[in-house]
């Protein structure tokens, strides 16, 4: 039975909705945790696909031990489709731009409030274009969640300067090959030696009305009526474009590495491992053969919850993979190869790895990370890996895919010195130096120092009276007062 305080109308209520994509679900579910840790109760809103494919790949237990914690969904707007896959993400941001699931999302807005506990606030993925209508037309108070970093955050902002400055839509169809992203753009507040290829790829088309450019106006616009903006960051990381946002928008909190947070999280809050993030059932003997291998000897090679790549380019890759005589575990999804899906590797392939090659459908990403044996990431440098593998000092290479991916690249590249970038063209040639390099060469070992000092910096963020813990507490504060 939930406390006094629980049920008390003084206490806050927080309503949690997430873009419905892995990564956002795991970085909104995350500072869930830390609020409800902190007192507050909580209701995660999930679309009803995506709550579904929880449920089905058991990350989702113990939910009734939570008191405080809780669940509900609405649709998204879509046809039924496949569990087992990614639902298409252009028709899924188009449903959502038109706010098709706005109703059901106001709806069950007032139906909470006219519970014990009326909501007091609205946490939305800053990416959901709804929420902040039904907040507005409530008269409740909505945060954006920010589960990007700030250097991409600042990149995303750059849209209507970016149109403005002709920079945007592109002009030329040959864009990709003609030079126009080697532009520089050096009038971005906090952001240094940035070119056109280092902001997030909304830019890359030639059409004014393009979907995704217009989600991520839509997106930008409803930042400037939130009360108070959630980063997943920390201080020491992003300083420089911290600032500038800082200028820009009001009440920002750099709360991250989350993970480092919730580790200090008091053991009575242990019914959390309960809810895991994950929409793929984890396979977990991965760990096992791990523990066979040296620490530091083996590379990490995920791309993520939505890359997919040609047959050709999977090839291309397991050879340079097979090719540098390191020890690999490769994360292969089941939706990850378009065109013949059927293709594989292939028996010789498969020969030659034996012993120290190791292919899984889905892992703890996490645990794996922070293994003695793991010494390299292989990513596509989407933000909560880039924050995963910096939390555990591991090197990265980096191959962006789309989005914010080539912002987290540049920074990870240049910036935090930490990683090193493989030519989108892939060659298998080109893959295995680069995987030399890492697991074994002297830049490797520089790039490992680095990623370690990294380390090292985010838990003195989390610890009592790091930054990011200080932020969490005013945060609470905020809310609860």
């Amino acid at each position: 039975m939930e406390s006094s305080a629980r049920s008390s109308e003084k206490q806050a209520h927080v309503v949690c909705i997430t873009y419905p994509a892995q990564s956002h679900i795991k970085a909104m579910l995350k500072l869930a945790k830390l609020l409800h840790s902190n007192g507050i109760f909580v209701t995660i809103v999930n679309t009803e696909f995506n709550h579904k494919r929880l449920q089905n790949s058991g990350a989702l237990e113990s939910l009734d031990d939570l008191p405080g914690f809780r669940f509900e969904t609405i649709p998204d707007g879509l046809p039924p489709s496949d569990y087992s896959s990614n639902q298409d993400i252009l028709a899924l941001s188009d449903s959502l731009l038109s706010k098709k699931p706005l109703p059901a999302f106001q709806n069950l807005i007032e139906n909470l409030n006219a519970g014990a506990l009326p909501v007091t606030s609205i946490f939305s993925d800053a990416f959901m274009p709804f929420p902040t209508d039904a907040a507005r037309s409530l008269g409740i108070p909505i945060f954006s969640i920010w589960t990007v970093a700030a250097c991409g955050l600042m990149g995303f902002f750059q849209v209507h300067n970016l149109i403005e400055k002709d920079l945007a839509p592109m002009k030329d169809v040959n864009y990709l090959t003609n030079g126009d992203l080697d532009t520089i753009v050096d009038w971005i507040p906090g952001m240094n030696n940035i070119r056109l290829r280092d902001i997030p790829t909304f830019l890359r088309t030639t059409d004014p009305e393009e979907l995704m450019l217009r989600y991520i106006k839509e997106a930008m616009a409803n930042a400037s009526n939130s009360t108070g903006h959630v980063i997943h960051t920390f201080d020491d990381l992003e300083q420089e474009v911290l600032n500038a946002i800082s200028s820009m928008l009001p009440n920002v909190y750099t709360i991250g590495p989350q993970q480092l947070l919730l580790n200090s999280v008091k053991s009575d809050h242990e019914d959390f491992e309960g809810i895991g993030y994950n929409l793929w059932k984890e396979e977990k003997t991965c760990l096992q053969w791990l523990d066979s291998k040296e620490a530091d000897s083996v590379l990490y090679v995920n791309f993520g919850s939505l890359a997919i790549m040609s047959p050709e380019k999977l090839v291309e890759f397991g050879w340079g993979l097979a090719n540098s005589n390191q020890n690999f575990l490769w994360i292969i999804k089941p939706d990850f190869i378009f065109g013949e899906s059927k293709t594989t590797l292939g028996l010789e392939f498969m020969e030659c790895i034996e012993g120290r090659g190791f292919i899984s459908s889905w892992c703890p990403q996490e645990q794996v990370l922070n293994h003695t044996s793991v010494g390299g990431f292989l990513t596509h440098g989407g933000w909560n890996s880039t924050m995963e593998s910096l939390s555990a000092g591991v090197p990265m290479l980096c191959l962006p895919f789309f989005g914010d991916q080539v912002t987290n690249c540049k920074y990870i590249c240049t910036e935090w010195e930490c990683g090193m970038e493989v030519n989108n063209n892939v060659r298998r040639d080109d893959v295995e130096k680069l995987v030399r390099i890492l697991m074994e060469g002297v830049e490797g070992k520089k790039l490992k120092k680095k990623a370690m000092e990294w380390k090292q910096k985010a838990e003195k963020a989390c610890s009592p009276d790091g930054s990011s813990s200080r932020n969490l507490s005013k945060l609470i504060h905020l809310l609860t007062s």
